[in-house]
């Protein structure tokens, strides 16, 4: 019997295998150009452009800057790359993921350990680190609720706790066209290699 396709043509010309991901295979501009075309919050966004997951994963950086200032530049690329794996899955809400089951997780790691291999990152993320990307994540998620999915504050506050005013400060989300977030995204990923 056959066995089905785990491959993708990427526009580099590269073949990803989804279940057996290897670091040649990645590339950046690959990466850029997917998650600038996946919109998070299933597009359920106010405006005339989907949010999507380049300018969330900006977004996270730059608060990941705010929160850990003395942050080696590694772990800034990290925040970064941190839903990498989506330009090739998908971004799906919690709930979706939750229903899904480990599968999921089992996939994303994989795809995330190859892309940070790729990059020069460790496979595996210190705990710490992680948690800390986790709660730049949570406060990115709080700022995309409120502005642009419809949430309340209160509502936003219960899902993904209250954010420190002074982190947010002066944060406002603008939708625009995939093509400026995928040239901003494949800016900073250059800057912080360069960096390394």
């Amino acid at each position: 019997m056959k066995q089905p396709r785990a491959w993708q043509r990427m526009l580099s010309g590269r073949r990803l295998d989804l279940l057996d991901p290897t670091p040649m295979d990645i590339e950046i501009e690959d990466i850029a150009h997917g998650l600038a075309f996946v919109a998070r919050w299933n597009g359920q966004t106010k405006g005339d452009y989907p949010y999507s997951v380049a300018e969330h994963s900006l977004l996270v950086e730059q608060i990941f800057r705010v929160i850990q200032p003395k942050a080696p530049v590694k772990w800034h690329l990290a925040a970064l790359l941190h839903d990498g794996p989506e330009y090739v899955i998908g971004d799906m809400i919690s709930p979706v993921k939750n229903a899904v089951g480990p599968g999921y997780r089992t996939l994303d790691d994989r795809l995330l350990a190859a892309i940070h291999i790729r990059f020069g990152l460790p496979t595996q993320v210190p705990v710490v680190v992680k948690k800390q990307i986790k709660k730049a994540d949570k406060i990115s998620a709080w700022l995309e609720a409120v502005q642009i999915a419809g949430f309340t504050r209160t509502e936003a506050n219960k899902l993904f706790g209250a954010p420190n005013p002074a982190v947010i400060d002066g944060i406002t989300l603008r939708l625009r066209p995939p093509v400026e977030v995928r040239q901003d995204f494949t800016k900073r990923h250059a800057e912080l290699m360069a960096e390394l």
